[in-house]
C-alpha cells in the first residue's frame, strides 16, 4: 500500500513553495488515484490546520496523516489537528543521536517511549515510528527500537533509507529481519541518491512490508523518493495487486511539475511524453503488427498515446506502414527513393518527420 508524502517529503525539495490551493489540489487528485494514505504535512506547517478543514469528509477510504519529530509539545499539537495518523520520525544512528539529539541510546529510546505513550493517551490510535537513518544504524539497537515503540502502542514502524544506502537484495534482507521481529505494519522510505528508491519499495513490499512511501514525480530532499506514479502503475498493471486510478497519474505529475519547477524528462517512466513513441523501423513495424511486442502495457492504461513517427531509422515497412495510416497514396516502385528521401530529411532536421513534411515528400 502506498503512503504518499508529496506534501511532506515533496514539499522539502530545495525551492518547491506549495500555495495552500495547490497543496489542495494535489491531495484532491491523491484521493481521486486512491493511495492509502496521505502525509498532509508536518507538525507547525503554515496551513495545515486549513488544508485538513479543507479536505473535510473527501478522504474515502485514504487515511490522513502528519509527520511529527519526537517531541511531546509537538505530539499535543498533532492531536488536536483531527487526522487519521502521526507519524513519528525518529533518527536511529549513532551518528544522529549522538551529534543532532545530544543523547546516548538510552535517551533515545526513553525519548521515544514517552513521546508513543503521549500519543496514545491523547487518543491517537494509530502511531506509526519512523526510524530514521536505518541503514547507518547498528541493527541490534534498530531492532530494539522498533520491538520498544510497538510494546508502548505504536501501530506501524518505518523504515527509512534516509540517505538512499540501500540495494534491493540489502532492502530484502533488512525488511525480513523487522517483519520477523514484529506484529504490526510495517513501512519503508527509500531515497533515491543511487537511483534504486522505486526498486527498493517494490521489493521491500514483495519482502513483507505493508505500506511503501512515495512522492509525486519522486520529489523530496536531495535526489527524491521512491515516485508515486511509478508504484501505483506498477502494483495495478504489472503486480494486479491493487486498483489504483493510474489513468490520473499523469495529469497530475504535470501539474506536480508545474507547481514545483521540475521539468518531466521525455522519457520518464509513466509521465514522460515520448514513452511510447517509436522511430526504430524494426520496433515500429512491429508495433503496426502487434503493439505488445513492444509495450509492457495499453498507453490509453495510463491516459497516454501511441506515437509512431518515420524518420533517420526508418525502413521500407515502417515508412509503408506510416503511408497507409495516413492514407497517403504512393506506388511501390516509389517507396524506395521515399524511404531515402525521409532518412536524408531526417537527419537535416535531427528529428523525426511530422506527418505534414511527410505528406509533402510524397506529393513531391
Amino acid at each position: 500500500m502506498l503512503i504518499d508524502t508529496t506534501l511532506r517529503e515533496g514539499a522539502q525539495l530545495f525551492g518547491a513553495y506549495f500555495s495552500l490551493e495547490t497543496r489542495e489540489r494535489i491531495v484532491s487528485g491523491l484521493l481521486s488515484i486512491g493511495v492509502d494514505e496521505i502525509e498532509l504535512g508536518w507538525v507547525g506547517q503554515e496551513g495545515l490546520d486549513e488544508l485538513i478543514r479543507r479536505i473535510g469528509a473527501r478522504r474515502g477510504r485514504t487515511a490522513l496523516s502528519v509527520w511529527s519529530p519526537c517531541r511531546e509539545a509537538d505530539i499535543r499539537k498533532a492531536a488536536g489537528l483531527g487526522i487519521d495518523r502521526i507519524n513519528i520520525g525518529v533518527p536511529v544512528s549513532d551518528l544522529h543521536i549522538e551529534n543532532r539529539l545530544r543523547t546516548d541510546r538510552e535517551g533515545l529510546l526513553e525519548r521515544l517511549a514517552r513521546t508513543v505513550l503521549a500519543a496514545r493517551i491523547l487518543g491517537m490510535e494509530y502511531v506509526s515510528v519512523g526510524l530514521e537513518d536505518l541503514s547507518r544504524a547498528d541493527r541490534d539497537f534498530a531492532l530494539k527500537a522498533a520491538g520498544l515503540a510497538q510494546d508502548v502502542g505504536a501501530s506501524r514502524v518505518r523504515l527509512s533509507d534516509s540517505l538512499g544506502l540501500l540495494t534491493p537484495p540489502m532492502t530484502a534482507e533488512l525488511v525480513t529481519a523487522f517483519r520477523d521481529g514484529l506484529d504490526i505494519d510495517l513501512a519503508v522510505h527509500c531515497h533515491d541518491d543511487f537511483g534504486m528508491a522505486t526498486g527498493n519499495a517494490v521489493t521491500a513490499l514483495s519482502s513483507g512490508a505493508d505500506f511503501a512511501d512515495v512522492s509525486l514525480l519522486g520529489i523530496g530532499e536531495r535526489s527524491g523518493i521512491a515516485a508515486t506514479e511509478e508504484l501505483a502503475a506498477y502494483l495495478t498493471l504489472k503486480e494486479n495487486s491493487h486498483a489504483y486510478k493510474v489513468e490520473d497519474l499523469r495529469g497530475l505529475c504535470h501539474f506536480v511539475s508545474q507547481a514545483a519547477g521540475v521539468p518531466i524528462p521525455r522519457t520518464k517512466a509513466i509521465a514522460g511524453k515520448d514513452i511510447f513513441a517509436c522511430e526504430s523501423g524494426l520496433h515500429a513495424h512491429a508495433l503496426s503488427k502487434s503493439p505488445e511486442l513492444f509495450e509492457p502495457f495499453d498507453p490509453a492504461r495510463i491516459g497516454a498515446n501511441r506515437m509512431v513517427a518515420v524518420g533517420g531509422k526508418s525502413g521500407r515497412a515502417a515508412v509503408a506502414n506510416a503511408l497507409a495510416d495516413r492514407g497517403l497514396d504512393l506506388p511501390e516502385q516509389g517507396l524506395p527513393a521515399l524511404v531515402d528521401e525521409v532518412r536524408k530529411l531526417a537527419w537535416e532536421l535531427e528529428r523525426p518527420l511530422t506527418d505534414s513534411e511527410l505528406s509533402k515528400l510524397v506529393k513531391n
